[in-house]
């Protein structure tokens, strides 16, 4: 059994990602392990921060979230330790990630960014994902940055909506 908490912490994040498949954001991780008091927020950045440099994970930052992925070299470290995180804490782990399933998956596989061009507009990037894979993605040059900013944040609500026009659209 692991001693030192900063360790546990780190194979408890490799366990959520390697458990869930597909990308956490960083209000998700800190979700599991504020809401079930494991640690505090800092000690919890300081173990993903490690986990980055260590190339354990990748990190993939937009202007609306960070998220992160277990690397290869993840996966094998989890493998090897998994066994270390106590039988508690992988209870918890399991509960939290049946019980938000859907909305884990949904806040993952919908991704938006924005970035301002040379000549002052901004091009929106928004995709969906499955798991790893891109379903589809699409940018969007915009005038400005509420507008870029305002898409973002619709896109999450009408993505299927735009997805259901596009297909019908090009299939008839």
């Amino acid at each position: 059994m692991i001693t030192e908490p900063l360790t546990l912490y780190k194979l408890m994040i490799l366990y959520l990602l390697k458990t869930v498949n597909y990308p956490l954001t960083n209000n998700q991780l800190s979700g599991f392990f504020l809401d079930y008091e494991y640690t505090t927020y800092f000690t919890l950045q300081q173990a993903i921060s490690d986990l980055d440099d260590a190339g354990l994970i990748k990190t993939h930052q937009s202007k609306k979230s960070t998220r992160y992925e277990i690397t290869q070299e993840g996966s094998n470290t989890i493998e090897l330790f998994g066994n270390d995180i106590s039988s508690g804490a992988v209870e918890d782990m399991n509960r939290f990630l049946k019980e938000n399933k859907m909305k884990l998956r949904q806040e993952s596989s919908n991704y938006t960014d924005y970035y301002e061009t040379e000549t002052g507009d901004y091009i929106v990037h928004a995709e969906v994902r499955e798991e790893n894979s891109i379903l589809y993605a699409i940018d969007i040059n915009v005038p400005d940055k509420e507008s870029a900013e305002r898409m973002c944040v619709k896109w999450g609500e009408k993505n299927q909506e735009i997805y259901a026009f596009i297909v019908k659209n090009l299939l008839s």
